[in-house]
């Protein structure tokens, strides 16, 4: 019988900086979703260290005292990278590497990697490669000893492994080569969106790792891959989907999060047309999550950057059945009550009341509420489908009253 094989983790470490503009329970929630980026990655981590610090190093981000004392847990624990939260500089980031002798990343690196691991179309590598390309074009100066040195592992897929001679001409040359291979992609995508007859869309947006897919999977019955990791949708699926006798074409897209590198924003703006040519969006929250308000922000102002804020939205608050909320006595007068110790009934009489029956709250994966959510779904794209088509309605009139 053949011994199963398991899963062997780099050893890594964090690291935050706590300055004016991010206190030490921002810095301990944005180092919660590094150190999930990092096992998405394939990295283990071992240690955390931060540092207060207003006026961050130009050499190495964090001081001298802080970098030896990082210099000597990697020697003795033999830590394979050392990543930071905050965008490194190319010099603060050879720097480091010279200190530390390990391979430094930064939170756009290790989210490069983790897509350039998730890319699975020919359309999504290129999309990653050209971000990647676009990321290391700055850095190229003295990279690539230290790849000869040590290839392999978080943050050395994609064209560091195998451009160990590149230079800034040839790596122009292929950012180029890159944006033409992407602009004759998409104008066949558009000619196949062209192509796929007067229909209302719907597309899922949402933070990275809040249930898209498994709603997709739900609302279409199809099998898209979905996992608890993040990012685990970079590939927009498009399926066509009926309620009750109204077809329209649903959509899921690749997950936001905050601090998202600028580089993939611009890559993947052609697989977010999807959201652009949008009628109806469907932003989908993990209201299980502590920050999802936080979330919410991310997400809108990524919308605001692809010229889709305005779009008609329905707001999908998805793990009800994961929620829960801090228990505190109307007697203590120690603890105060705020938005950490809310009910979801709580939650409903703040500001998401104004959202009246387009605030949604369900569980995908428990199918909770799905059948309220149906009936309001159903209900919006068919006064699309009117307003846009008055005189093409082919929905049999038995069929309309169904989710009333």
């Amino acid at each position: 019988m053949l011994e199963k094989k398991s899963i062997e983790y780099e050893k890594v470490v964090l690291i935050g900086v706590i300055n004016r503009n991010q206190n030490e329970e921002k810095v301990n929630e944005y180092l919660d979703e590094l150190e999930f980026l990092t096992y998405t990655a394939g990295g283990e981590v071992i240690k955390r260290f931060v540092q207060r610090i207003d006026v961050p190093n130009p050499k190495t981000l964090i001081g001298s005292g802080k970098m030896k004392e990082v210099e000597d847990f990697v020697d003795e624990y033999e830590i394979g990278s050392v990543i930071f939260d905050d965008e490194l500089t190319p010099a603060q980031q050879r720097n480091i590497e010279k200190q530390l002798r390990c391979k430094i990343l930064d939170r756009t690196s290790l989210i490069l990697d983790i897509f350039a691991q998730r890319a699975r179309t020919s359309y999504s590598r290129t999309q990653v490669e050209l971000a990647q390309y676009e990321y290391l074009l700055p850095r190229l100066t003295g990279l690539w000893t230290h790849l000869e040195r040590q290839k392999g592992g978080i943050g050395m897929r994609g064209p560091g492994e195998t451009e160990i001679e590149t230079d800034r001409r040839i790596v122009r040359d292929r950012i180029s080569l890159l944006k033409k291979k992407l602009t004759k992609i998409d104008r066949q995508m558009e000619t196949q969106r062209g192509n796929r007859g007067a229909l209302v869309r719907v597309a899922l947006v949402g933070y990275t790792n809040v249930g898209k897919s498994t709603l997709m999977n739900v609302i279409s019955k199809s099998d898209v891959f979905a996992e608890n990791k993040l990012f685990a949708t970079l590939d927009t699926t498009v399926r066509k989907v009926v309620l009750g006798n109204l077809p329209f074409l649903l959509s899921d897209t690749v997950g936001f999060i905050r601090k998202l590198p600028t580089q993939l924003v611009e890559s993947f703006k052609s697989t977010l047309d999807e959201v652009r040519e949008a009628d109806l969006l469907l932003h989908v929250v993990d209201i299980s999550h502590p920050n999802f308000e936080e979330h919410i922000e991310s997400v809108n102002k990524i919308l605001a950057e692809i010229d889709s804020a305005d779009k008609q939205t329905l707001m999908v608050f998805n793990k009800i059945d994961r929620y829960q909320h801090d228990n505190v006595d109307d007697d203590d007068l120690v603890t105060e009550k705020t938005s950490k110790h809310f009910t979801i009934d709580e939650w409903k009489r703040t500001w998401m009341q104004r959202m009246g029956e387009n605030a949604l709250f369900i569980s995908a994966l428990r199918k909770e509420n799905l059948d309220e959510f149906r009936k309001r779904v159903y209900n919006v794209v068919r006064d699309i489908h009117v307003t846009r088509f008055p005189y093409n309605n082919f929905l049999y009139p038995e069929h309309l009253d169904q989710y009333q």
